[in-house]
């Protein structure tokens, strides 16, 4: 029977997260909307896809690849239906270190690795793990990219020829300042200039009207004008014209252990950046709700799917979803329709697409990180509580100082140590004096009431407290008020009846909560008294009991 019951959850589960004819449920109602989304988001893609393809280490290619490919998977397969994925600026920033020590040809495994770490993720259903992550340290996470995305385009402005990888740091600020150390004046204006044109036509076509692709543009500006000009900026090259045959890629049994560590950093960004994706979509408008374990199934599908066909691995775009919510999307339909229209480029204008100069991407590469950082939004964390603001500033200087993964490990354990911090704060501990009918031998009676929660970070305080009491014969424990107990905090409570037994004083507890009972009961606080009666729930009992234990115990 119980097998049976386990393959009934197992295949509802799977029902769950497969694709089914409900995902297109509304297609009906919403489809001119999503076809005018699909192509908007497809024009504006596309620079970004060829970007961060260069960005990354790999080639254009490979990032239009992971844009067709990713994007189409993760739309049937995901668990949002208005998510658009894709190469983005945070995994850029990942793997870009991985291509400089294990090579370009690593990254289809890394994809394939990190991509099945999501998926199995997916079916473990983790996916609510990223609502522990707080704001600050979001926010802090966000910043840090932006920085770095700007400064990995340093590169593309100061010569035609990428720097040695083996003499260039992997950190962007050191890379950056080498490459200006390094940089080619005579080649500096022309770049600079390009991406220039770029930058301005973005910011001006954003004031004409916001459906205006200003990338798109600002990038025909400059091709054009690099077609009728002499100059010496560096260019795409040429690019198929057609998406390669899926393979498994091949690599050095000897390199794959290598490759772990950096496939798991791969598989914790692809989380955790999809998660958040989906989840700022679901707010952005009536796009219905996300299923976050189908997510991680989905985009771990996408990124195995991107490693075959050669491409890197992918995550949820928070820039290019917000655009498919804003032009009308809201099914499943237009980040299908956005893929197909990357693909009919790789088809049709591949070779044009080959002669637009890297300091056009550039380009739209810094605007894009110059607009990922919201300045009201820096303001409010900063002056908001001393802790979260401490927490996004953390977060932001190891993410572009040391790793993205661990500024997010370090700042969700700063908001944790904060939150302990602040929690334990509100524990109390109380000696409450007997003021109603007193009678003789009352001073020979404490009542300790305790407050707020009990936990590990306040065990060894509340001990100290509770135990201190000196010339009482009867300690009453009043436990009403006492809110959540951790297994810690359930241990010092039976250390602190024990400690007290042991000193010849009678301990009665009064008021133990419904939820609390099974802790204390598994953990022994109740069988640490001397005598199960002297579990009270009633004070004026617990009173009347301490009262006449004191005077058993008076001298005739």
């Amino acid at each position: 029977m119980s097998t049976r019951r386990g393959g009934t959850r197992a295949g509802a589960y799977l029902r769950k997260i497969l694709p089914s004819v409900r995902d297109y449920k509304d297609v009906p109602r919403t489809w001119r909307g999503d076809l005018v989304a699909g192509v908007t988001v497809g024009i504006v893609a596309l620079p970004l896809a060829l970007g961060f393809g260069v960005s990354s280490g790999l080639s254009a290619e490979a990032g239009l690849i992971t844009a067709i490919v990713a994007g189409l998977i993760a739309a049937i397969f995901g668990g949002s239906n208005v998510q658009v994925s894709g190469p983005t600026g945070a995994m850029v920033v990942v793997l870009l270190p991985i291509v400089a020590m294990h090579g370009a040809g690593a990254i289809a495994v890394v994809s394939l690795m990190a991509g099945a770490i999501v998926l199995l993720a997916g079916l473990l259903r983790l996916g609510r793990a990223v609502s522990f992550i707080p704001w600050p340290v979001i926010e802090g996470f966000t910043l840090g990219i932006a920085v770095i995305i700007f400064l990995q385009q340093v590169p593309s402005l100061t010569t035609p020829e990428a720097l040695d990888a083996t003499t260039t740091s992997s950190n962007a600020v050191v890379a950056a300042v080498q490459a200006v150390a390094a940089a080619d004046w005579s080649y500096l204006p022309w770049a600079a200039g390009a991406a220039l044109i770029v930058v301005v036509c973005m910011q001006v076509s954003q004031r004409i009207h916001p459906a205006i692709p200003g990338s798109l543009v600002g990038i025909v500006v400059v091709t054009v004008l690099c077609l009728l000009l002499p100059n010496p900026l560096a260019v795409i090259g040429a690019l198929p014209n057609s998406l390669p045959f899926p393979s498994i890629p091949t690599v050095d049994s000897a390199v794959l252990p290598s490759l772990v560590g950096p496939a798991l950093t791969v598989a914790a960004l692809a989380a955790i950046e999809s998660l958040l994706s989906a989840r700022v979509a679901a707010s952005l408008d009536a796009t219905g709700p996300y299923d976050a374990d189908r997510e991680l199934f989905g985009q771990g599908l996408a990124s195995i799917g991107s490693g075959l066909f050669g491409g890197m691995p992918a995550t949820g775009a928070i820039a290019r979803t917000a655009v498919n919510v804003r032009s009308g999307g809201r099914t499943r339909l237009a980040s299908v329709l956005h893929a197909v229209v990357l693909l009919l480029v790789v088809l049709v204008v591949s070779g044009p697409v080959g002669m637009i100069p890297l300091a056009a991407l550039a380009g739209v590469l810094m605007l894009t990180a110059w607009r990922m950082v919201h300045r009201a939004t820096v303001q409010s964390i900063l002056r908001s509580t001393r802790a979260d603001a401490a927490a996004f500033v953390v977060t932001a200087v190891v993410t572009v100082s040391v790793d993205l993964i661990v500024a997010v490990l370090i700042g969700i354990a700063f908001a944790g140590v904060v939150a302990i911090r602040q929690l334990s704060r509100r524990t109390g501990v109380q000696y409450e004096t007997i003021e109603r009918d007193p009678v003789a031998g009352d001073e020979q009676i404490a009542i300790v009431r305790f407050d707020g929660p009990l936990i590990f970070a306040t065990a060894d305080r509340v001990f100290e407290e509770v135990t201190k009491a000196r010339g009482a014969k009867v300690v009453i424990l009043r436990m009403s008020k006492l809110e959540h107990v951790d297994a810690t905090g359930a241990h010092i409570l039976a250390d602190i009846v024990l400690a007290l037994e042991r000193r010849g004083v009678t301990v009665l507890i009064k008021g133990v909560q419904p939820a609390h009972e099974g802790l204390f009961r598994t953990i022994g606080v109740l069988a640490s008294l001397r005598d199960q009666r002297h579990l009270f729930s009633d004070i004026d009992a617990a009173l009347a009991h301490a009262r006449d234990h004191v005077r058993r115990l008076a001298p005739n």
